[in-house]
Parts: structure tokens; C-alpha cells; sequence
């Protein structure tokens, strides 16, 4: 493929000239190696769920670390897609999605050769450094590729594959445990060839146009508060109403600490002339819905694939494999409404119907599952996750575009990474509260039985070692707390159809983002 270079400027004339746009098949072979990539990136953070009974007594762990191993790779990508947005109007995109990919392929390798907790644990923080930054690149530099007009295609398949690697994650970990020959290590060991593949073919496929950047200045004090006080957030909403109450000392302790960085973080940023977080971007009216509306997306993407997995397993008794591929109408409905959308935005130019019946169906697919127990039938329950899927199908990267549309070339990077950063946030925050609503929601049905369902700190009970009276309580009680959480999240997922609703629709751009910076710095000169 022909590389894109910046075209040659005239001597004594400082303004860049507008890259010529990329063709179709020049788009494509980039995004291959970039769509590989993320695909693995995103499944390392799930595919561990089924594996870690199997992976914490090989590695002589306690109870204590299995919360951790997960964790650690989550709170990493969340973490630190804000200072990967930043980076990337400020350096090379190519250079920073490499970084990623680099981080990703060891921690890969350290978390497949581990021989202790405490070096998985490590491995996975790297892992999701790496993930974090391919989360938000790759639609970064789709953003620079593409124009916003042309974007709903592309944007349409990142969302696809995203989805299907989040809830193929637990499917394809169970598998790897229950093949003899393969075992939990190659769980880890999998994605690092098809990463190292990634990275050749975008070494090989991605020619961004050269563009004049600023003096690069990065706001390294921001950066550290601003991670620090959410790192500290997450932990406490990853470990309350488990390793402690949600009012307690260590809640009191961990809020507050996070409230003081964020704070600071907050003054820090309001003063640097290149903010983490540019404050004025909650002063865009698009940006700001998008975010509050991407954050509520993220309880429906975790929190349903999350505890949909352990329903079926717990409440309707099959096992890890054949509960993942009871979750395919989810990530059906996730792959075809995404895709179809994105092809309809980029035929007609209209994207605002589509996040609004979006908003629709995930509010009535999270209706539909509040009222599930331990009798619903299969296809009943594949229709439920299919409405479920088609609508944050429709959602989820079409709040992007929208934010992309709507600010200026010189800040698509920190926009998409804001956007990113929030759904993220509040997928960890809504698995979280969610769990905690299903923990004490069993612990209160189950009490009868004693120890059987005690609590968070209770290992979600084997139900074929159970008597057969037992098994039929425990059944009801996961199949009820499963339907209490879908009714808990369902107002939450109104409200996402409340934001879309304010969001103004405005036509979308027909140059890219690489295109328009360009104009944007000429125009500057």
C-alpha cells in the first residue's frame, strides 16, 4: 500500500497543506492490524472470569487476591485512557498504539509464566496499561483516517468487536481450562501471537499524514493525581459490600482520599496549558451528554454480560461453556444493530434516531430480564439479551462519533479518550453496586441454609455437590437476585434515553480528522 505523506510544501510558505483523504482500501489494511489488536486487547479482560477457580490454588492464592487478578487489569485500562488521549494529539499515534501493543504482549507473557499471585498481578496491571491505550487509539485514529460522514461504517465494527470480545471472553477462558492439553496459562499465551501479527501489519499497513504538533507538554502532575484519585474510587467500589460495608471505616477512608486527589487533580488541570482533561469539553453540550450517557452504556455493557454468565451457571445449572454460548443472541444483537447502524449513519448522515432507539431497547431489554426467575426458558431469555444487545449496539460508539463531530481536530484525541474513559468508569462502578445488590439479595435468601450463601465473601456455591433440596433454593435465590439487578438497572438505562434525547443532532463532517487539523493549524498561521 502506498504510503500517506504530507504533501510537499512550497518553500517559504510555513502553513501545512491538507493531506489528501485515504481511500477505502487503504483504510482497511490499517484497520486490520488495529481491529486484530483490540479484539485480543479487550478479551484478556474477561477471559480470566472462568478460569481463576482453576487458576488460585495452582498458584497457591488466597480468596483475597481472586478479586485482584480482575481488578488489576480494570483498573489499569481505566486509568490511563485519559493520559493515552492526551499523548496522542501531542505525539506520534502510531508510535503510542505500538507502546500499547508492546505492554499488552508482556504482560501477556509474564501473566502466562507466572509462578505466584503476586507476579500475576503485576502482569495484569501491564496488560491493561496496554489495553487501556488500544481502547482509545484505535478510534483515534479512525477519528484521523475518516471522516465523521464516512466514520459510521468503521465506527459500527469497533463497536461489534468490542462487544463480541467482552462477552466471548468467559466462553473462550472456560474452554481453555476444560481442554486438557491447553490449561489456564494459555489464557494469557493466546493473544500474544495474534498481537505481535497486529503489530507488523500495522508497522506495515498504517501511514498517517505528517502534521505540525506543538511543543509537546504534558501535564505529568494532572496525570498522577487524576489517576491516583480514580484508582483509589475504583478500589473502593471493586471491594465494598465484599471485603467491607459500604459505611465503614474503610469506605470513609478511600472516598475521602479520592475526593481530596480529584480535587487537587481538578486545580492542577484547570491551570496546565495541556490538561489531561481539558475542563471546557463538560462546557460542550454534546461532549457532556455523551459522557454521562457512555457511563450509563458501560453499566448496561459489564454489568449484563457479567451476571448473565454466573445466572446461567448458578441459577439455570450449565456449565461455563455451554453458559457462553447461551450469551450469543447478546452478542448478536450487539453485532448486527451495530453494524446496521453504522451503515445507515453513513448513507443517510443521521445518527440521532439510532442513539435514541437505542436508549429504548436497552431500557426495555433491561425491563424484560428484571422479570426472569429460575423456570424462564431459554428462547424467552435469548430474546431478552438479543433487545438488550441491539440496543447498546446502537449506543455505544455512535456517542463517540457524535462527541468526535463536535470539537475540533486538535482535541478528537482527548475527546475519544474522555468519552472511553467514563464508560469504563462506570462499568466498573455499575458491576460493582450491581454485585453488591446480588450479594445481599442471596446472602438474605439463603440465610436459612447458614454458611451456604453468607455475604460477598461466600464462593458462588457448586451446585452438583449440593443435596437436591438445596440446589432448588439456591437456584431461586441467584435466579431472583439476577432479576432484582436488571430492575435496579433498568431506571438507569431510562435515563441514558433521557441524555440522548438533549443531544443535538449536527450533520456530520466530511473531512477527516487528519485533514482538519491540518486546515486548522493553516488556519492558525
Amino acid at each position: 500500500m502506498s504510503a500517506i505523506t504530507e504533501p510537499a510544501v512550497p518553500a517559504g510558505t510555513p502553513e501545512p497543506s491538507a493531506p489528501a483523504p485515504m481511500s477505502r482500501r487503504e483504510v482497511l489494511q490499517a484497520l486490520s492490524g488495529l481491529f486484530m489488536g483490540m479484539f485480543v486487547a479487550i478479551l484478556a479482560a474477561t477471559v480470566v472470569s472462568n478460569a481463576l477457580p482453576t487458576i488460585i490454588p495452582d498458584l497457591g492464592g488466597s480468596q483475597s487476591v481472586y478479586t485482584w487478578i480482575v481488578t488489576a487489569e480494570l483498573l489499569a485500562m481505566t486509568a490511563t485512557v485519559p493520559l493515552w488521549g492526551k499523548l496522542a494529539d501531542l505525539v506520534s499515534q502510531k508510535l503510542l498504539i505500538q507502546l500499547s501493543f508492546g505492554l499488552f504482549v508482556v504482560g501477556s507473557v509474564l501473566a502466562g509464566a507466572a509462578q505466584d499471585t503476586t507476579t500475576l498481578i503485576v502482569a495484569r496491571v501491564l496488560q491493561g496499561a496496554g489495553a487501556g491505550g488500544l481502547t482509545a487509539l484505535v478510534q483515534i485514529v479512525m477519528a484521523a483516517m475518516i471522516p465523521p460522514r464516512e466514520l459510521g461504517r468503521y465506527a459500527g465494527v469497533f463497536g461489534a468487536i468490542f462487544a463480541v470480545a467482552t462477552v466471548s471472553g468467559p466462553l473462550i477462558g472456560g474452554v481453555m481450562v476444560d481442554t486438557s492439553w491447553l490449561g489456564w496459562r494459555w489464557c494469557f499465551f493466546l493473544g500474544v501471537p495474534f498481537t505481535l501479527l497486529a503489530m507488523l501489519l500495522i508497522q506495515k499497513t498504517l501511514h498517517l499524514p505528517a502534521v505540525t504538533r506543538r511543543r509537546v507538554h504534558v501535564d505529568w502532575l494532572g496525570a498522577l493525581l487524576l489517576t491516583a484519585g480514580v484508582c483509589t474510587l475504583l478500589v473502593w467500589v471493586t471491594l465494598a459490600g465484599n471485603r467491607y460495608d459500604w459505611l465503614s471505616v474503610e469506605t470513609a477512608v478511600l472516598v475521602g482520599a479520592s475526593v481530596v486527589l480529584l480535587a487537587l487533580a481538578l486545580v492542577v488541570e484547570a491551570r496546565s496549558p495541556e490538561p489531561i482533561i481539558p475542563l471546557h469539553l463538560f462546557g460542550n453540550r454534546t461532549v457532556a451528554l455523551a459522557i454521562v450517557a457512555s457511563a450509563l452504556v458501560g453499566i448496561a455493557m459489564f454489568g449484563g454480560t457479567v451476571f448473565l454468565s454466573q445466572y446461567f451457571q448458578v441459577a439455570l445449572g450449565y456449565s461455563p461453556t455451554a453458559a457462553g454460548l447461551l450469551s450469543l443472541p447478546l452478542v448478536a444483537g450487539l453485532l448486527v444493530s451495530s453494524t446496521v447502524a453504522g451503515a445507515l449513519i453513513t448513507k443517510t448522515g443521521r445518527w440521532k434516531r439510532f442513539l435514541v432507539a437505542g436508549g429504548a431497547l436497552m431500557t426495555l431489554g433491561f425491563g424484560l430480564l428484571a422479570t426472569i426467575d429460575a423456570a424462564t426458558s431459554t428462547w424467552l431469555l435469548g430474546l431478552y439479551m438479543l433487545v438488550l444487545g441491539a440496543g447498546v449496539g446502537m449506543l455505544m460508539q455512535n456517542l463517540v462519533l457524535a462527541a468526535q463531530n463536535d470539537v475540533p481536530a486538535a482535541e478528537l484525541g482527548t475527546t475519544t479518550s474522555v468519552v472511553s474513559f467514563f464508560r469504563s468508569l462506570g462499568g466498573t462502578i455499575g458491576v460493582s453496586v450491581l454485585g453488591a445488590v446480588l450479594a445481599g439479595r442471596v446472602a438474605a435468601d439463603l440465610s436459612v441454609l447458614g454458611g451456604t450463601g453468607e455475604g460477598g465473601e461466600a464462593a458462588v456455591p457448586d451446585i452438583s455437590v449440593l443435596p437436591p433440596e438445596v440446589v432448588a433454593l439456591v437456584q431461586h435465590a441467584y435466579a431472583d437476585a439476577t432479576a432484582e439487578l436488571f430492575l435496579v438497572a433498568t431506571p438507569l438505562a431510562a435515563l441514558a434515553l433521557v441524555t440522548v434525547l438533549f443531544i443535538r443532532e449536527k450533520a456530520l463532517k466530511t473531512t477527516s480528522g487528519a485533514q482538519r487539523l491540518a486546515e486548522e493549524q493553516a488556519a492558525a498561521h
